[in-house]
């Protein structure tokens, strides 16, 4: 197995079998890159900057972007449809954006909430989706809630979401390294 990780420059590094098919650390970008997701077959990604700019590498296509729109919150996230034929762009505010064919199946955009989104992740069984807040507060849409950790005092904020292959579990991280496991998502460990 093997995995990316990219820089707020747009810079994407791998590891073990992921192969690299390029990044946008030589592109003049207006604001930094926030976000990553995979398609299906591990053959390419799409990367987000905050102001919604898409940037699809290997087999990803680009179905559009958010950075012409006008943003209440910058974007802080991006998934792929289980069958990567579109992703969701996700703001701060809750927002979400769709594009190819994601649907769409409501936001917390213009919603007032305790913390800002920092995250969202598909439910591969109903291809709804969640968002994530900093304090770990989870909102559904067409996903079963599986549980949060939204009134739990948290030693830091929640940084990210993602969910299990299953579709039956959802697991956070925060910046301290934290993880939080909900559903069928097995705790593993974590690095505090």
């Amino acid at each position: 197995g093997g995995y990316w990780q990219v820089g707020r420059d747009g810079g994407v590094f791998t590891s073990g079998d992921a192969l690299f098919y390029g990044s946008a650390v030589n592109l003049h970008l207006d604001k930094p890159i926030v976000g990553m997701a995979a398609t299906p077959d591990g053959r390419g990604y799409w990367l987000v900057a905050s102001d919604g700019g898409v940037f699809a590498y290997g087999d990803a296509r680009f179905l559009g972007s958010a950075s012409g729109v006008h943003l209440d919150r910058p974007i802080v996230g991006i998934a792929a449809t289980p069958d990567g034929g579109g992703y969701y762009l996700v703001a701060g505010d809750g927002g979400i954006f769709t594009f190819g064919n994601a649907h769409f199946w409501g936001a917390m955009g213009g919603a007032r909430l305790n913390q800002p989104i920092v995250g969202m992740s598909i439910d591969l069984t109903t291809e709804g989706y969640w968002e994530v807040a900093g304090d770990g507060g989870v909102f559904s849409f067409h996903a079963p809630f599986l549980g949060s950790a939204g009134s739990s005092h948290l030693d830091a904020p929640i940084v990210g979401m993602a969910s299990m292959p299953s579709g039956l579990g959802y697991r956070f991280v925060a910046s301290d390294g934290g993880i939080f496991d909900f559903g069928n998502s097995a705790f593993d460990g974590s690095a505090t």
